[in-house]
C-alpha cells in the first residue's frame, strides 16, 4: 500500500450498534463506517423508521445521499412529499428542509451518506 493510503476496513453486521435518535420517537441509527472506521471522506449510517414514526422538519449542514432498503415512507423535501419505497435514491442537498413519515405498518429502513465533518441539524418551524 503507498503512503497516505487508506487500510482497508470489513464491518460486520454484528459490531453495528443501533441507538434511538433523540429528535424523533421511532428513528434509529446506527453507523456502517465513518472516520472512527478510518473512512477518510464519507460516513454511510442505516436507518430505521418504526410504523407511525415521524421525523419533524429540519435542516443539516451537509447534503444526504440517502438509499431505500426496506418499506415504505413519505419524505418530504423543499415543500413537496413523495412516497419513497425500496430501490430509490434521494439527493437531499444542503440547508434543504426535509421531514420523514411512517404511515405504513412496516419498518422503513435506509442508508445515507454524508460528507465527514460537522453536521449542524436545525429544525425547522
Amino acid at each position: 500500500m503507498s503512503e497516505g493510503s487508506t487500510t482497508p476496513v470489513l464491518k460486520r453486521s454484528d459490531e453495528i450498534t443501533y441507538e434511538p435518535v433523540d429528535a424523533a420517537d421511532g428513528l434509529s441509527k446506527g453507523v456502517l463506517l465513518d472516520e472512527a472506521d478510518g473512512a477518510p471522506n464519507f460516513a454511510i449510517r442505516r436507518f430505521t423508521l418504526d410504523p407511525g414514526a415521524e421525523v419533524p422538519k429540519h435542516t443539516n449542514a451537509v447534503e444526504h445521499e440517502q438509499y431505500v432498503l426496506s418499506g415504505e415512507y413519505v419524505v418530504g423535501i423543499d415543500g413537496e412529499e413523495h412516497v419513497v419505497s425500496a430501490g430509490d435514491t434521494l439527493l437531499i442537498p444542503a440547508g434543504v428542509p426535509h421531514w420523514y413519515r411512517n404511515e405504513s405498518n412496516e419498518t422503513g429502513a435506509f442508508v445515507c451518506a454524508v460528507p465527514n465533518g460537522d453536521d449542524t441539524i436545525e429544525l425547522v418551524d
